[in-house]
């Protein structure tokens, strides 16, 4: 792989790109997560406002377990970023981490992504088997490219170019981790607009000093 090939397919994926003893460590992770952020709003009547519990309230994919930068996955977000820069051939600054346990009857509506999700990616950490599609031609409503991807694999891809989807998913769970990256030549935007890793989007960092 290099820039060239890069440019020219705009995705490729990356085998193995941790062990499978890592992807079913994160699997069980953000599965113990959700357990808990479920008996906090059953025995509490609430749901947490503390954002590294995650929430079931992204609109993209409803009643959906999801985490914004959660900090393992955000120590993944970093470890993965030198792999991905020598397969690219682009220099990155890391954007954010965001990850999902689909449920059964989930989809993902063909899309691309605002700029914070230049280059993107998504690993597989386990659950059972679920392709995502992507359009690599640019062109919109074509039939795309099929991807399947096994617990430790990443699919790389221009995430505001290529339009990706996923067709309604027919297992139980799949747990799906999505790492993004900025190309540091034209981007100034680090870290999401946050002032390092770890935080939450939706704050106000006009006052940090370091």
């Amino acid at each position: 792989m290099s820039k060239k090939v890069f440019d020219k397919d705009r995705y490729f994926v990356i085998k193995n790109a941790i062990s499978k003893e890592l992807a079913k460590f994160n699997c069980d992770y953000l599965f113990l997560k959700r357990k808990c952020m479920i008996t906090l709003y059953k025995t509490n009547n609430l749901i947490p406002s503390i954002h590294n519990l995650g929430s079931f309230e992204d609109t993209q994919v409803p009643n959906t377990y999801s985490i914004y930068g959660d900090y393992a996955m955000e120590v993944l977000l970093e470890t993965l970023k030198p792999k991905i820069e020598e397969l690219s051939g682009y220099k990155l600054y890391c954007a954010y981490s965001y990850a999902r346990i689909y449920k059964k009857g989930d989809d993902l509506k063909r899309h691309t992504d605002r700029m914070s999700c230049e280059i993107s990616t998504t690993l597989n950490l386990g659950g059972d088997s679920w392709p995502i599609f992507l359009e690599p031609s640019g062109k919109k409503g074509k039939k795309g490219v099929k991807v399947d991807l096994s617990p430790g694999d990443m699919l790389v891809y221009r995430g505001c170019e290529l339009e990706h989807w996923r067709e309604p998913f027919k297992g139980n769970n799949c747990y799906q981790v999505f790492f993004h990256y900025r190309d540091v030549n034209f981007c100034k935007d680090i870290h999401d607009g946050r002032p390092h890793l770890g935080l939450p989007k939706m704050l106000d960092y006009s006052g940090y000093e370091e």
